[in-house]
């Protein structure tokens, strides 16, 4: 595509979703998290989730998969932002994440490099540096290893009974979730295609398939409105399904997700947000 807007100066509040923000302010006045992330520096698990990630990754640089790696700087221009290290991972299963509180950086699995296009992988990458800017990763890098942390921990210890360590982890599962809302924002600032971002998403709900060709972002849109506009009795057995396992879901479900970036990119905030840096282009 045409070259990219850059946008020097960007902050996170520029475009971070408000469902993430109010999110995650309340997980943070929970009294439990205080005392789990204090014992993540102490006992050095970032540092253990580093290592354990390089050792089983291919990291890419100029002379390593050079063409991720151009993709990725070019992604941290867009952004403005420092640029993380970027690694492979063999894995059949289309996946990818930031994390490194510490030395961020963002891990691609292989057959995501095979599901997504050029463009549609800048989305991706856009995506997980969003995912840095606004400083998820320590959040995701507690909650990756919360439950053992909590069994570490002990209830004696910390004065804090059931109530209180299931309230802690329903509220970081619920932010965690609109954490990708403000993430998928970041992916079409760098895409800079409100097309080629909800096609990254439809490929990544289809996964990989000798039949994408066949895919169509618009019966993808009349799937999720049709999810929408549900009937009564359908809509009280989406609120049954995620009372009994929607609420641990780590991610909001795909046609949720394409419905909020869709109505971010049309609401006027995007268009408006992109001019105010493309004074002077």
């Amino acid at each position: 595509m045409a070259d990219r807007i850059k946008l020097t100066g960007l902050q996170v509040d520029d475009f971070v979703a408000q469902g993430d923000k109010f999110a995650l302010d309340k997980l943070k006045k929970l009294p439990l998290l205080p005392q789990a992330i204090e014992k993540f520096y102490e006992v050095g698990i970032d540092r253990w989730l580093y290592c354990m990630n390089m050792s089983m990754s291919v990291r890419c640089g100029p002379r390593q998969y050079s063409s991720l790696h151009s993709m990725l700087r070019e992604a941290c221009e867009v952004l403005d932002m420092a640029e993380p290290e970027l690694y492979v991972a063999n894995n059949p299963f289309p996946n990818a994440w930031a994390g490194g509180v510490e030395r961020p950086y963002i891990t691609i699995r292989s057959s995501l490099v095979d599901t997504l296009s050029d463009e549609q992988l800048m989305h991706l990458i856009g995506h997980e540096l969003g995912h840095i800017k606004a400083d998820h990763v320590l959040y995701f890098s507690v909650g990756q290893v919360l439950m053992p942390l909590l069994e570490m921990l002990g209830r004696r210890t910390l004065g804090l009974g059931d109530v209180a360590t299931y309230g802690l982890v329903l509220a970081y599962y619920e932010w965690m979730r609109q954490a990708e809302f403000t993430a998928d924002r970041a992916g079409l600032l760098v895409s800079q295609d409100l097309e080629t971002s909800l096609m990254a998403n439809l490929a990544l709900t289809a996964g990989p398939s000798r039949l994408r060709e066949e895919q169509s972002l618009d019966a993808f849109r009349e799937q999720a409105q049709a999810y929408q506009d549900a009937g009564p009795l359908d809509q009280m057995g989406k609120v049954v399904v995620f009372l009994l396992m929607g609420h641990s879901y780590t991610h909001p479900m795909p046609v949720h997700r394409a419905q909020h970036l869709e109505r971010w990119a049309k609401s006027g905030d995007y268009d408006a947000l992109l001019s105010k840096f493309k004074v002077g282009v």
